[in-house]
């Protein structure tokens, strides 16, 4: 099966290198997803020139959803592998936008992924 990030998707920032697009099951209203263009499974298969590529677009879709949305904070993750969630194995880099309520207590952010080690 073809990967599906290595589809045409309707980009909302791009340069010569990476992308980044709304995430098609987002948690949150603005939930980006940052995309080498070239196919590589995890973020450290990735160039560095790339890397640097993937985060000047996280900048400028910070930029971007603050200018749009006005969120509160943000969480910015990358799942490498299977055992971490990462579901589909082009590298990406998910920017999260996070607004006051949308938990009832974010004290702790990722660090509630294992919810037994998040004391």
């Amino acid at each position: 099966m073809a990967c599906i990030f290595c589809q045409p998707q309707p980009y909302v920032l791009e340069n010569d290198l990476a992308a980044a697009f709304y995430d098609l099951h987002p948690v949150s209203p603005g939930h980006l997803l940052i995309i080498p263009k070239a196919h590589y499974a995890t973020y450290f298969d990735v160039p560095e020139t790339t890397r640097t590529a993937m985060l000047t677009l996280l900048d400028q879709a910070k930029v971007m959803l603050d200018e749009a949305r006005h969120p509160d904070g943000y969480n910015i993750g990358i799942n490498v592998d299977a055992a971490a969630g990462q579901t589909v194995m082009h590298c990406h880099i998910h920017l999260i936008p996070r607004y006051h309520g949308d938990v009832p207590n974010p004290a702790g952010g990722i660090r509630k992924m294992l919810p037994h080690e998040a004391q």
